[in-house]
């Protein structure tokens, strides 16, 4: 079982551009703290922790009272995103701003995130979800990339400073329409960027949004074992969709399969046995909150558990020779396809033949 995480995020009012009070305005006027407490009260019994992002939701002025909540409830704080993206002034980009006193504003906020991160004991996420361009010619691209890649080398150093973690999450669009780190191979080249600026960058990894790889027709499974080979599997914000927008549906909905076998790689790679945890980034639109995240954790734990009952052995030889016929059998095995199974269908498929 790995410890878990969710963004605070899922409970808010769930605004569109459609219906831009939300579907949930009754929870519009909520201070953080209440919000905390609703949800822990809700909870607790299985989820270990809450994200917030820095320095909307949590910041110098109320993270004690946010954590006094949490201790409350025996919950943890593991991880705070960088949430720059909702302040208007940065609707140009922030660490790529064309302003330069806005670049170094920003800069110096997620400088103060990381600093917070660090004295609570969390990590820092960076999601640059407004570093990018909505049109062609907009951008001298050489040059906004060069921004970014030092907003982020800067951030890098002083959270290695700080015994801090950095997890970048990619997505290709939204709320820039063309998102500079917008698949997984864009962010390894962050890294690689950082690391050619001579940064220690040994704590730079990414984390994988689910539905974000989805978006991108990366397979989920494919891309955690070989950030894992490489040292730089992150974190985890756990959802699903249905794969053209960020819909931040419930885990284990519209990608099951995919999300078995993710769970599998996980496992094999001992994701969770440093601290490793699994955040859930969910935006129930018009379902009830708390129930919809309570399902998603519990239909991950279902998947989990499922995943860890696939027998190693068989997938190692059929895998070794790419036998996907064989590799579904021993899949469907686990989920509880018989080896009688094929007997009864015979069997019916023969009785339905005998009344004609």
């Amino acid at each position: 079982m790995l410890r878990n995480s969710v963004g605070i995020w899922a409970f808010g009012p769930s605004a569109t551009r459609f219906v831009p009070a939300g579907y949930h305005p009754e929870v519009s006027g909520e201070s953080m703290v209440d919000k905390t407490r609703r949800v822990a009260d809700g909870l607790h019994d299985i989820l270990d922790g809450l994200e917030y992002h820095y320095p909307g939701e949590v910041n110098e002025e109320n993270v004690e009272q946010i954590l006094d909540v949490l201790k409350e409830y025996g919950m943890q704080l593991p991880v705070v995103p960088s949430g720059l993206h909702v302040d208007p002034s940065y609707g140009l980009g922030s660490l790529v701003n064309p302003d330069a006193r806005l670049r170094q504003r920003a800069l110096e906020a997620n400088l103060r995130g990381v600093d917070l991160a660090a004295r609570i004991g969390a990590n820092f996420v960076i999601w640059p979800g407004a570093e990018g361009y909505n049109y062609p010619f907009q951008r001298r691209y050489a040059e906004t990339w060069g921004h970014f890649i030092d907003g982020i080398a800067e951030v890098t150093a002083h959270a290695a400073e700080r015994g801090v973690k950095i997890f970048l999450e990619h997505k290709n669009s939204e709320p820039a329409m063309k998102i500079l780190m917008r698949n997984m191979g864009m962010a390894l080249f962050t890294i690689q960027k950082v690391k050619a600026r001579g940064v220690e960058a040994s704590n730079l990894q990414i984390n994988m949004d689910w539905q974000h790889l989805i978006m991108n027709g990366e397979n989920l499974a494919e891309y955690a074992e070989l950030l894992a080979s490489e040292g730089r599997l992150g974190h985890q914000h756990g959802n699903d969709g249905w794969g053209t927008f960020d819909d931040d549906n419930m885990v284990g909905t519209n990608f099951f399969l995919q999300t078995v076998e993710l769970a599998l790689v996980l496992q094999d790679v001992a994701y969770g046995n440093q601290g490793e945890i699994v955040g859930f980034d969910l935006y129930p639109y018009t379902e009830d909150q708390i129930a919809a995240v309570r399902r998603s954790i519990l239909q991950w734990e279902f998947i989990w558990d499922l995943a860890s009952r696939i027998d190693r052995n068989t997938l190692k030889e059929t895998r070794g020779r790419a036998d996907a016929v064989g590799g579904y059998s021993a899949v469907y095995k686990a989920l509880g396809m018989t080896d009688d199974f094929e007997a009864r269908v015979v069997s019916r498929h023969e009785a339905e033949r005998m009344k004609t």
